[in-house]
């Protein structure tokens, strides 16, 4: 019998989501880090980014701290995103 995992984080919705495009490789992209404020999160998004660089080819690594862990990240922040990173990843700590 398959195994059937639900997310309580998000609501039933019959809205389609458009995620972005995979990238096929990490080689030479510019991996961009949102620490989220919460405990050890910045940790665990820099050993992300060593094992993304080490192992994946990934080119370098941009950190930027949220205000808080349920804010979105400022305007600013997302434009430096946008002009200096390839892939994004949002770290969660505790």
């Amino acid at each position: 019998m398959p195994i059937q995992i639900y997310d309580p984080t998000t609501e039933v919705s019959a809205r389609r989501i458009a995620y972005a495009a995979r990238p096929t490789s990490l080689a030479g992209l510019r991996i961009g880090l949102v620490d989220n404020t919460k405990h050890n999160s910045d940790q665990l998004l820099l050993r992300i980014a060593g094992i993304l660089e080490r192992d994946h080819g990934a080119k370098a690594h941009l950190i930027r701290r949220k205000k808080s862990a349920g804010a979105a990240p400022h305007a600013e922040i997302v434009e430096e995103y946008k002009a200096g990173c390839d892939v994004i990843i949002a770290g969660v700590g505790d």
